[in-house]
Order: C-alpha cells, then structure tokens, then sequence
C-alpha cells in the first residue's frame, strides 16, 4: 500500500482542510487515518468529483471525500453491485448463461443474459439464494487493467461473445478495466463497494422479461432479470410495501373497474376511450382551456402529417427522428407524423408580418402527436404512442422573457394546486445545455440567465439538472408528488432563441428592422393521457367531485321508488351534474358494492319512505352513514361541492362584488 518512507503526498478533504500521506496511499488508507468508525461504515469515495474505489491510489493534490453507506450515491453502488452478485449466481446455476450488461437503475438494478431455456418466476427464489452465499462469503472486489486484445480473446474463449463485442465497441483510448469477486470476474468500469458482503441482504429479484441486445428488435433476444436493492430491511421493507400501495392504485386496473378506456394489441400505445373516461378527460381539456383563455391564449390546430424538410430544417429530424413515423408519399416524398407541435406553430407565426407591437403572441394547441415509442416502454396510459399535449408556443421579445416566464410559473403552480397538488408538493427543476444541441454557447447562456431570473423572481426555489435540456433550449421541470411519495414529472417551460433562427421566424422592431422572436415552448399538464393515470393513481380512482366523470348515482331501494328515483335523477342532470340512475331488481347493498368498486363518489338511496316524504338518503363513497336531505336541498348540496375551481372562484368574485356594491 504504501511507499518507502519519506515520500509524501498532500490531499484535500470536503471541508478544506489538508491531509499528509504516504505516496500510494488509498482512500481507505485516508479513512482510517481519520477515524476507524469511518473507514468501517466507507465504501467508496469521490475523489476531484468523480466516484472511485476505496483501494485506488491517489494523487497529489487530490481533493478527496469519504463515501459511506448512508450517502445518497451509495445505493447506485449497492444496486450496481448486486447486478454483479446476481450474474455470477445465474452463471453458477445455470451453466452456459452468457451475461450482457446489469446497470442500477431507478429503486434497483438488471441485467440481461442470453439463455436458450427461458427463466421463470420460480427460478428467482434459488437465483436469490445463491446471491446469498456469494455475499457471506465476502469476497473483495478487485480492480485488473487488461490489454484489449488479451481481454477480447478471453472472452471470446469462455463463450462471452456479447462481452467481447462490447470490448470491441469501446474508444480505442479507454483503459479495459476488469472486477473480480473471488474467481468470478467481469467487464465494468466501476467504481465497486469493498467487497460483495457490503451489498448486504436487503435485495429482492422482481421479476422476469424479454428485451434485446442493444435495445433493438432487430437484435438477437436476451432476458431480463430485474432486482431491487437498498441499505437495510427498513428501506426494503418500505419500498416493498409502497409497491403494493402502487399496485393497489395501479390506473390499468382502476381504468377498467371504472369503465374508463381500455388497451388492446391491434391498437399497441393507443387508449380507446369509453363515455366516462372521455368525459374526465375533456373536463381537464375544458378547464385548461378555460385557464389559458385568461392569460391570452388563443387556439389553434395543426396538421398531423408534415413533409420531412420542416423538422430537417427545425432539427427534430437528427435529433428525433427514430422516434418519429415516416410515410413515403407520390415522387419518394417523405412525411413524419408529426411528434410535436413547435415547427407548426412557427409556421402559423410566420404568416404575416408581425410588429414588435404584437407581442407576445400565445398559440395553443391540444396537439395530437405521434411518437415511436420501443412495445417495451409502452405502459398502459402512462407512456403511448398517441397522445395529446395541451401545448403552448409564446413568442416574445427578449425583453418580454422575464413576464411570461413568470406569469406561466404562477399559472403552473395554481393549476397543480387546483388537481390537488399544493406548493410544498411540488420540487421545481433547471434542465441546463445538454452535449447534443444546437446553437452557439452564447446563446445558451442568455437562454439559461434568462430561465435562473425567471425562477428568482417567481420566487421558485430549484434544483440545477446539468446535461438535460432539450437540444434547441434549456427548461424548467415541474415534477409532482403523488400521495405515497412518487414523483412525475410534467409540465414544462423552455427558452428556445434557435427554432425562430432555424425556421426565419421574425418580426419588425422599434428600428423598423427584422429581429428573431424568442420562443417559449410549455406545457402545464403535458400528456393529457398521462396526466389522467397521474390523476387516477393518485387518487386511488376516487376523484375530487368535480373531476369525477359519474359524480352521482340514484339508487332504489325497491320498485316502489322508481318514479320518486327518475324524478331525483331528473333533478342532477338539470342541474349540470353528471348523474346516473340504477332501477335494477337488485338488493341495495349489492348496488352500493358495485358502485362503491366504481368509485361514484355519491349515491343518492330512495326507497319508500323518502318517495312518500320527498326526500334522498345521501351515502359517500368509503363511508357507512347516510344524511337524509330534502330533494332540493341534496341537489343544491352536490351542486356546491362538484364546482370546479374556476367556478368558485367566479363565485367568490361574485360575492365580493355584491357586497361591495350593497347588493348584500
């Protein structure tokens, strides 16, 4: 570990202060040094911002921090390991298994092996238990460099060709480095824990999937082994039960219960939409449209099929391409379905000269776009292949950025408050140049003050996402958390000055010259498909009253109500509700059952009794009591609760008015 004596090297740790060591000292070595507590619970550490073995020498000057189980980029490493573990327990069960790559991704890790006989879901509980006996044994992860060729050779000796063929894809000028864990080995670029005991036992193997080599169908099949990992039971324990608080909520299953829309095969990422679904989901077009309508919007449609020139010229075209449709026309035309909506926009700004006087300038559009999505990534409504964005292009003069940019984040923020998600709900996030991006640097920069300007004087606080803004702009990410703790990321707003460059957008300024419009491109829900399993899920299916697609239902108690029941249905569907009417022979606590599965949030009970007095039995959804009300007064009631926001606000407003004016 260390060298002769004498020779020293000076490294720096996260709170400025300088440490002496030996020359060839170790992170680990450092560790002890300053305390053995640390050194036990270390298991990696950063060293000058990049994450690196405990066991790796370091340099002079390095500045060095300690990586313990309890820091948040532990858990990569643990995931990152487990994959590892797992491979070598399926090579040592299942004998000729050729292992491809096992990363950690989002709550765990994978990898893919190619096998002939398919694995089953009884094969995990032995998988898991030799993962097991490989983590006792505590074996140290050791780091090798080995010469390309040497590494492709071996590889290709023990039948490893996916190994071998990754080896061959890599830059010429990086190192081919190799981990071992007792005899076992395989090709990574680390970092690693110290050895596989650190991994622990708070693991669990999920479940079993087709995938591809390369992500790409074209490609030979592999399967997929998916796993989950965390620091300790606890952690464990509670991802496991938030995973069937998930499944519990799981819009899939609550869309049928609900009679929402369905998925079939002929139609793979497309949601055929029944009454009620489609009745929920126009109430959040109808009420989006209502909000924007308010801000200066106006709406407008664009076409769905759009010769491939515009998105070459607008840049989707290399950036986005594989994920658009192509159809070839008369003559080898060639048309995308259109997976967005900004190139169009730009193209209804453009018609016409456009004076400094007329901006900004708001289009709308609920656009339908098309999208490639990979069968794997499909997931009921969440992720499709069709879609509606409720889509917006603002084009302003710079001086305009900071106003717009504002008024959406207040516009974003109460519309999230309104579909019950407050403020403190909310994490708000700066998605900053990515690598692959037009335009110059320049650019970006005043793009990305503009945005950071933007967020200070909404009062926003946010978080920085390097690398991943869009490649014509960088943006600002509203991510959502959901009633058991998820977070979905939905609406956006991005700063764009290179689609108007791209495309000759322009207007006529002040100077009477041409100059480029600045473009914001935002969302406020995003997918509206999407946002309706965000909705459903969170929620658990029962919707606040005024989303609920069936608010209501009158249920009979016997036959002898049935015109008291059709007068009380009549009632609710004059007063703007949305009411349904059950007469069926069926005894009423089989009826309540039924609805209750549907989550109606209301049901409005009439048997004989309330026929001869007037009056309704009102029962809510997951309760047992019943508040007996007078026809009219119920109506009224229900009336009142399933108004929308933007409706009690109009009567707040109206309120305040009356009393102003004495008319109260």
């Amino acid at each position: 570990m260390s060298q002769p004596a004498g020779k020293q090297i000076s490294v720096t740790l996260p709170d400025g202060a300088a440490r002496a060591l030996p020359e060839g000292a170790s992170s680990l070595d450092l560790a002890h040094r300053i305390s053995k507590s640390l050194a036990k619970s270390a298991i990696a550490a950063r060293v000058d911002g990049k994450l690196a073995d405990l066991t790796l020498p370091l340099q002079d000057g390095a500045r060095v921090e300690i990586v313990t189980r309890a820091a948040p980029e532990a858990l990569e490493i643990i995931r990152h390991d487990a994959a590892h573990v797992m491979a070598e327990a399926v090579q040592a069960l299942y004998p000729g298994t050729q292992v491809t790559i096992g990363p950690a991704i989002e709550n765990g890790f994978y990898y893919d092996f190619a096998r002939d006989t398919p694995f089953t879901p009884d094969d995990l509980p032995k998988i898991e238990a030799k993962m097991r006996e490989i983590i006792k044994a505590d074996r140290p992860f050791t780091r090798e460099i080995w010469e390309r060729g040497k590494a492709i050779a071996h590889f290709e000796g023990i039948g490893e060709k996916y190994k071998a063929l990754i080896i061959e894809e890599l830059p010429k000028d990086e190192p081919i480095t190799i981990y071992r864990q007792g005899e076992w080995m395989d090709l990574c670029r680390g970092p690693h824990l110290p050895s596989t005991g650190k991994v622990g036992t708070a693991f669990k193997l999920m479940k079993v999937s087709g995938a591809y080599w390369r992500g790409d169908a074209k490609n030979a099949p592999l399967q997929r082994i998916y796993g989950t990992a965390w620091r300790d039971e606890d952690e464990l324990k509670k991802y496991l039960t938030l995973l069937e608080e998930a499944e519990k909520r799981d819009h899939r299953r609550l869309g049928r219960e609900m009679e929402l829309f369905h998925l079939q095969d002929e139609a793979a990422g497309s949601v055929f939409w029944h009454p009620k679904g489609w009745r929920l989901y126009r109430t959040l077009r109808n009420y989006i449209r209502a909000r924007i309508a308010a801000q200066g919007y106006v709406e407008v449609n664009t076409p769905h099929l759009v010769d491939s020139s515009l998105f070459k010229d607008s840049g989707h075209w290399d950036a986005f391409g594989k994920n658009m449709y192509h159809v070839e026309g008369e003559n080898g035309q060639v048309f995308g379905l259109k997976p967005m909506n900004c190139p169009c926009h730009v193209q209804i700004y453009k018609q016409g000269l456009k004076s400094y006087r007329d901006l900004p300038i708001r289009l709308a559009e609920f656009g339908s776009c098309i999208r490639n999505e990979p069968s794997g990534a499909l997931h009921g409504i969440m992720r499709v292949r069709a879609f509606v964005q409720d889509d917006a292009h603002i084009f302003c003069r710079e001086d305009q950025i900071m106003e717009e940019s504002k008024n959406f984040c207040a516009l974003q923020m109460k519309v999230y408050e309104d579909f019950g998600f407050p403020a403190d709900t909310i994490q708000v996030k700066l998605a900053l140049r990515p690598d692959a991006r037009v335009g110059a640097d320049e650019v970006w920069d005043r793009a990305e003050a503009g945005l950071r300007a933007a967020l200070a004087a909404a009062g926003l606080t946010y978080e920085e996402l390097p690398g991943e803004g869009a490649f014509y702009g960088p943006k600002i990410e509203f991510h959502l958390t959901d009633a058991i703790g998820r977070t979905w990321q939905c609406g956006t707003l991005q700063l764009d000055f290179n689609l108007p460059e791209r495309l000759d957008a322009n207007y006529i300024a002040e100077d009477g010259r041409k100059h480029r419009p600045v473009m914001l491109h935002r969302v406020l829900l995003g997918s509206i498909e999407r946002f309706v399993g965000i909705l459903i899920e969170h929620y658990a299916g029962k919707l606040p009253l005024w989303l609920a697609p069936l608010q209501v239902v009158v249920a009979t108690i016997t036959n002898d109500a049935d015109a008291h029941a059709t007068e009380v249905h009549k009632e609710l569907v004059e007063s703007g509700l949305q009411a349904g009417l059950d007469l069926r022979p069926e005894k009423i606590n089989y009826k309540i059952r039924e609805h209750s599965l549907k989550k109606i949030p209301l049901m409005l009970v009439v048997g004989k009794k309330e026929a001869e007095g007037g009056t309704v039995a009102l029962r809510r959804l997951g309760g047992t009591a019943q508040e007996i009300l007078p026809l009219a007064e119920a109506v009224e009631k229900i009336r009142d609760e399933a108004a929308s926001p933007i409706e009690r606000e109009a009567a707040a407003k109206d309120l305040v008015a009356a009393m102003r004016t004495g008319k109260m």
